[in-house]
This record gives C-alpha cells, sequence and structure tokens, in this order.
C-alpha cells in the first residue's frame, strides 16, 4: 500500500553533514531526516581518526592547503581547498557548542599528527571521534521541534525533471513493506560513500553508493569516481571483515612491518609510515604479492602500555576481544576501500545541477580531495559543507512545485515477489569481487575492459529483476552498486595515466593531458564521457 506525506526539507542520511544541516535548517523549516537504517550505521559513527584544522598558533592555513593539494596530485580545485580549509576552526567550535567531547591537553584542544600532514592539526577524542561527533550531534537534532526523524527508510529514486527542479522522491518503507511518495521543497543527499562495492571495506553495510546512483539516474553530473581511496590499515582476522585501524597509530609511531619482521616503507617513501595513503595503501599491496603474504603487521607494541591504553582503547579492546594485545603484538592489517573521492559534482555549499537538490558530505565532489584525500580531512569537508548549505538555502529563492500532490508509486504491473533471492545474492557477491579484482588498488586497460563487460550483463539482470518483481532493500542496493561500479569503471578507463588512488600499470606514470576532473553524464542510460579542463 502507497502512501505520501510532505515536508519542507528532506534530508537523506544521518552521518555528520546530514545531522549538521537537520539542526542548522530547522531554526526556519520543517525538516525530515531518513535512515534505511539504525541511525548508527552510518560512516561517520565508525570514524576513529579525527578532524583536521588548524588550530594551534605553530600551524598555518596555507600549510593545511597545501598538504591537502599535494595530497590531492594537482587535481584538487583549489578554490573548495581554500573555502573548506579556511572554515576549519569554526567547524570545530560549532562541534563544541554541540557538545563534542575532544581530548584536551590542560585547557587546550589536544591534536595528533597523520600521513601526509606537516603538522600535528587533527582534533580528535580518543579513538573513536566519529561515534562522539555523531552521538553528540543526533542528541542536539532530538532536541528540536521541527525535526522529524525516520529510520528504516531508503530512497529509491527521484521525482522530477533535474532541469525544473526535484519535486520529491520515492522511498521504500522497510517496515511496512511499502513505498511512500515524499514532497519536498528542498532535497539533501547525505548518503555517504560506495565503499561497499568492494569485496573489502572499512565502511558499513549501509555504503552502497545509493545518493551517487540516484543523481547519476537523475542526470546530474557526476565526478572523479574513478579515486577510490583505500585505507591501508583495515584489521585482517576471519571474526572481523570492516574493523579499521586507524591512521593515528601511524602518527603516533606505529611501524608496518612485513611478515619476517621487516619495516618495508623505507622502500617506497622517506615520509615512512606517514606517506599519504595512496602510497602506503599500494606499499602493502605490492609486498602482499610479492611476497606471497595474505597480510602484513603494523607494530605499535614498543609504545608504553599505558599511553596505548589511553590513546586507543577502543582499538585495543577490540583487538584483545580477538586475542589480539597490541601491547605485545602486532596487529595483521591489509588494505580495504575506505572513502569515495570523488561522486555527484557540486561547489561547497553543496548546489548541483538542480536548483533544489543539494548534496554535502561524502556523496558530493567539490573537488576538495582530488585524486587522493588528506586523512582527517572527510569529517572537515562534511562539516563545513552542512554548514555552507545552510547559508545557501537561507538566501536562496528557491522554487517550490505547484502541484499538489505526487504521483504514488505504481507496482500494479508487477506480479513476482522478491522471495527468492539467488540472483541478488550471486550477483552481490560477483559484483564485490570483479570490483576487487579488477577495479581494486591495481588496475590496467585489460582488466578495467573484462570488469566493464561483465558489469554490463549483471547491469542488465538487475534492471530486469528490477521492473519484473517487487522490491526490497537488498535488490535497492543492489540497483544503486551496480550503477555506481559501471561509473566507477567507466572513469577509470578514461583516465590513462596513474595519479593518486588511480594506478593503471598500463600508463604507470602521471600525465599533464590528464590535469582535469573526469566528468560523467547520464543521457538516457548511456554514459556520455567528458574531459574537462578547468579544475
Amino acid at each position: 500500500m502507497s502512501e505520501r506525506f510532505n515536508t519542507e526539507v528532506l534530508i537523506v542520511g544521518t552521518g555528520i553533514s546530514g545531522l549538521l544541516a537537520a539542526i542548522k535548517l530547522s531554526e526556519r523549516y520543517s525538516v525530515t531526516i531518513l535512515s534505511k537504517s539504525s541511525l548508527n550505521d552510518c560512516s561517520t559513527a565508525w570514524a576513529q581518526g579525527g578532524i583536521a584544522a588548524v588550530i594551534d598558533t605553530k600551524d598555518n592555513i596555507n600549510n593545511h592547503i597545501k598538504d591537502t593539494i599535494n595530497n590531492g596530485h594537482e587535481i584538487c580545485n583549489t578554490k573548495s581547498v581554500q573555502q573548506i580549509i579556511k572554515q576549519g576552526k569554526d567547524s570545530i567550535e560549532l562541534l563544541l557548542n554541540y557538545g563534542v567531547n575532544f581530548n584536551k591537553k590542560g585547557k587546550e584542544l589536544d591534536q595528533t599528527l597523520e600521513g601526509g600532514h606537516s603538522h600535528r592539526r587533527i582534533v580528535y577524542h580518543n579513538d573513536n571521534t566519529g561515534e562522539e561527533v555523531h552521538s553528540s550531534l543526533l542528541r542536539e537534532a532530538r532536541k528540536k521541534k521541527n525535526i522529524i526523524i525516520k529510520e528504516n527508510i531508503m530512497v529509491i529514486d527521484m521525482i522530477g525533471k533535474k532541469e525544473n527542479y526535484c519535486e520529491g522522491v520515492y522511498a521504500y518503507d522497510k517496515r511496512n513493506n511499502n513505498v511512500v511518495s515524499i514532497k519536498a521543497n528542498i532535497i539533501i543527499l547525505a548518503t555517504g560513500g560506495a565503499s561497499k562495492i568492494y569485496q573489502y571495506t572499512t565502511n558499513p553495510n549501509t555504503s552502497t553508493g545509493d545518493g551517487i546512483a540516484m543523481a547519476w539516474r537523475f542526470g546530474c553530473e557526476i565526478s572523479n569516481m574513478e579515486f577510490i581511496q583505500f585505507h591501508p590499515t583495515c584489521l585482517f582476522h576471519p571474526k572481523e571483515k570492516s574493523f579499521l585501524i586507524s591512521e593515528s597509530l601511524r602518527g603516533e609511531g606505529a611501524k608496518l612491518k612485513d611478515l619476517n619482521g621487516n619495516c618495508f616503507m623505507k622502500k617506497y617513501d622517506e615520509r615512512l609510515e606517514l606517506a599519504p595513503r595512496d602510497i602506503v595503501a599500494r606499499a602493502i599491496d605490492s609486498e602482499m604479492k610479492n611476497n606471497n603474504f595474505d597480510h602484513v603487521n603494523l607494530d605499535i607494541s614498543f609504545k608504553d602500555k599505558e599511553f596505548i591504553l589511553r590513546r586507543f582503547p577502543n582499538i585495543y579492546q577490540r583487538c584483545l576481544e580477538l586475542d589480539i594485545d597490541i601491547t605485545k603484538e602486532a596487529i595483521p592489517v591489509v588494505p580495504a576501500a575506505h572513502y569515495t573521492c570523488g561522486g555527484i559534482e557540486t561547489n561547497v555549499s553543496g548546489e548541483t545541477d538542480c536548483c533544489n537538490l543539494f548534496a554535502i558530505g561524502e556523496v558530493a565532489n567539490t573537488g576538495f580531495h582530488g585524486a587522493n584525500r588528506l586523512a582527517s580531512n572527510s569529517l572537515l569537508e562534511c562539516s563545513v559543507m552542512a554548514m555552507e548549505c545552510c547559508e545557501k538555502i537561507f538566501n536562496k529563492n528557491i522554487k517550490v512545485s505547484n502541484s499538489k500532490e505526487l504521483p504514488l508509486w505504481d507496482d500494479s504491473y508487477v506480479s513476482v515477489p522478491t522471495d527468492d533471492n539467488i540472483l541478488i545474492s550471486h550477483n552481490w557477491a560477483e559484483l564485490r569481487k570483479i570490483m576487487w579484482n579488477y577495479v581494486g588498488i591495481l588496475r590496467s586497460d585489460k582488466m578495467l575492459t573484462y570488469a566493464k563487460d561483465r558489469l554490463e550483463v549483471i547491469h542488465s539482470e538487475i534492471n530486469e529483476f528490477y521492473h519484473t518483481h517487487h522490491i526490497n532493500m537488498d535488490l535497492l542496493e543492489l540497483r544503486n552498486l551496480v550503477d555506481v561500479a559501471n561509473i566507477i569503471t567507466s572513469s577509470a578507463l578514461e583516465r590513462k595515466e596513474s595519479r593518486g588512488l588511480h594506478f593503471n600499470k598500463d600508463y604507470p606514470q602521471m600525465d599533464k593531458r590528464f590535469n582535469q576532473a573526469t566528468k560523467l553524464i547520464n543521457n538516457d542510460e548511456d554514459f556520455i564521457m567528458r574531459l574537462v579542463t578547468k579544475v
């Protein structure tokens, strides 16, 4: 049974971007926030490291800008970098006002160091910064009378025409197994990234690229999707598939060692363990493949036990539950898909090429990260984008649809229940293996072409299944993953060079002809590719 409801502002996603935007916008508008799962199933809540911001008087904004651009390998949007970093301190102060309890050294905020940074500028809470930020913002959002939070509702697609406005969305209500038509004057996508597209990831199961896929089908421009960041250190253990071992361990001196106990980073970069993530991840991948290792080790056991327990209490406890005592032994680690550097093309305010549709956080691409995200710049971008998005909405005269009601979801022509999930589960598993093996840390034209050909078959199968069966959550997520997988693979094929997170062994060097973003437009389900020279 289909239903309808209206809201002034609809926010899809309950991470740091979505919650910050909701809190601010609730001052003037009624706001509805949708979470497709439980509220804590978001990448923000899983983030460990911290937030990069220039607070120390010995540091300066230009240093942070330089570090970000250097890590982005010459294709960062300089304007976006400057805008976001200049507001770093303001974003930290805003989070403090909302009750976030960052670690302090005396009366001042403590700051740590992470790979690619030239200064200690990472504000943090123990080793679970994201959880602290998320819980604080959620408490604040629940205080607001103008905010309605709905769990277990997944947006399917947007309604309207991009050239005019987005009138609303269709959303699947898992609890009632029905589809809701939601009319909204302003729609904000804060759905996060797409790392679940890979066999191994540090992200929650909800990271299925929903916002990117929906925007793609709606006709929005998508950019830089070939740049998928693999975090160098995910815990390697049969009972734990997605536990991140924070970069802050390496910031505090942890060493990467092969299975013979040898440190190996000196072979790859003079910055050793504090080299940028793309370099460290490829170094680990190379050591594993060249020596037939199934993992490498990260060792901080030489540090004082009291320091380890104080600085990394959650990592210590989780490893101990798996019979790994990090105060006495090294941690087995492997690289895993972590962050989507590309996304829906926007400015820092989250404006898309549809007048009332915004995208903020990991789902968006402002050009801030370029070809490789600098550690702890993610939550910074998320918070600043939320702030800027709200200011833009407050000042913008957004056209409102005159239609009184949205059409109800029509599945009267569908007769087959989605109770046989063999096709879904099979294609889900195959998709993630294809992406891991052929569109992962190391790529080639042959690997990418094979992946694209196979993905087109899976896309056809899932598309037919979608139009002939009643929907469920697994089908909707797989549909989105297939679309995003095609975008990533097609983008990678267009970039005939190696740069940052994209390494193609057929073109191992960086090529100045590709000092530009890769932008894709969907036109009637056909890829239209163009490389945009102005960054």
